[in-house]
C-alpha cells in the first residue's frame, strides 16, 4: 500500500502540477517540500517516509519538473513564479499554516515564502542555501542543467549520476547511485532513461538574478520568529560555512547542522540532518 496519494493543481498560466500528499494528523501543520532545481517529488521520500502518519507531508514536483506540466515560456522559470504556483497550491488544499521545507532552489522559494507572509509559516527548514550563493557551485550547476543526455539502463543512468556528483556524495555505494538514478531521471516510452525536468529550465538560471532579487540578506528578516532548522552539506561549493554563520547571527532563533562529507545537498536521512529535523518539528507547536 502506498504511503502517499498523487494530487494535482492548476498555476495561474493554467499548467498543471503535480504533488504527493503522505497523510498525516490534521491537529498539525503540513509540512510542505520544496525541490531543487533539477529536482522533483521523489526527491523527499527519504524524508516524507520516515515522517509519514505522524506529520502530513506534501511533496511537489515544480513547473516543468517529474509529473508537473511544462510552461510554454521559459522565462516562467524562475522564483517568483514558482511562488504564485505554490500559493495556488496552499489554496487548493485549503492550507493556512505549514512547515516549508526547501532544498536549493526550493529554500530561495522558502524565503521568499517567509519574506512575504511569515504568519503562516509554523517552522522552516533551509537545505544547504542561503542569501549568498557561491560561484564556484554555481558555475558547476551550469555546466550541467539543461544538457540532453539519455541512457539505455538504470546502470549506465547511474554511473552518470555518480560521474556528475562523486565529490557531493563520496561515501555512496552502488544501490544508493541507483536510488538516485531513479529520483533524478525517468523511464521515457521508447526505453531510453533521460533527465526529468525541461531542459529549458536552465534559459532563466543563466541569466543574472532571473525573477528574484539580487540581495536576498533582507528576506531572513521573515524567520526572526520562525523555528528554522540551517542544513549545510560540509563540503557544499555553493553554500559557505560564512554564510550559515552570518545567517545564524541574523536568525536568532535558528539552529544550523552541519552534514560531514556531503556536498550540495544533503538528502536529509543522514543521522546529523534526521536529528535537526526531529528537534525543529519538537519545537513547533500544533
Amino acid at each position: 500500500m502506498s504511503l502517499y496519494t498523487d494530487g494535482y493543481w492548476w498555476s495561474n498560466d493554467n499548467l498543471r502540477l503535480h504533488y504527493r500528499d503522505y497523510g498525516g494528523p490534521s491537529d498539525r501543520p503540513t509540512i510542505i517540500c520544496i525541490p531543487g532545481l533539477t529536482r522533483n517529488c521523489r526527491d523527499w521520500e527519504p524524508v516524507a517516509e520516515r515522517l509519514a502518519g505522524t506529520w502530513r507531508v506534501v511533496t511537489l514536483s515544480l513547473r516543468g519538473r517529474g509529473e508537473s506540466a511544462y510552461a510554454a515560456d521559459a522565462l516562467t522559470y524562475v522564483p517568483l513564479t514558482y511562488v504564485q504556483d505554490i500559493e495556488r497550491l496552499l489554496i487548493h488544499l485549503n492550507i493556512t499554516r505549514f512547515v516549508a521545507f526547501g532544498t536549493s532552489l526550493g529554500g530561495i522559494v522558502t524565503m521568499l515564502l517567509a519574506a512575504t507572509r511569515p504568519d503562516r509559516l509554523a517552522g522552516a527548514l533551509l537545505n544547504d542555501i542561503g542569501p549568498k550563493i557561491e560561484e564556484l557551485g554555481l558555475e558547476r550547476i551550469k555546466s550541467y542543467v539543461g544538457k540532453a543526455s539519455n541512457w539505455p539502463t538504470w546502470l549506465h543512468a547511474a554511473r552518470y549520476a555518480e560521474e556528475a556528483n562523486k565529490e557531493v556524495y563520496p561515501d555512496y555505494d552502488a544501490l544508493q547511485w541507483i536510488a538516485m538514478a531513479k529520483r533524478l531521471y525517468r523511464l521515457m516510452p521508447g526505453g531510453r532513461i533521460m533527465p526529468d525536468y525541461d531542459a529549458k529550465i536552465s534559459i532563466p538560471f543563466k541569466l543574472p538574478n532571473a525573477g528574484a532579487p539580487a540581495d536576498f540578506w533582507p528576506m531572513l528578516a521573515g524567520f526572526k520568529t520562525i523555528p528554522t532548522l540551517i542544513v549545510r552539506g560540509g563540503v557544499s561549493d555553493l553554500f559557505s560555512a560564512e554564510t550559515a554563520q552570518e545567517m545564524l547571527r541574523r536568525m536568532p532563533i535558528a539552529k544550523l547542522v552541519t552534514v560531514p562529507r556531503v556536498g550540495h545537498a544533503p538528502l536529509l536521512d543522514e543521522p546529523e540532518a534526521v536529528a535537526g529535523i526531529d528537534a525543529l518539528l519538537a519545537e513547533i507547536s500544533h
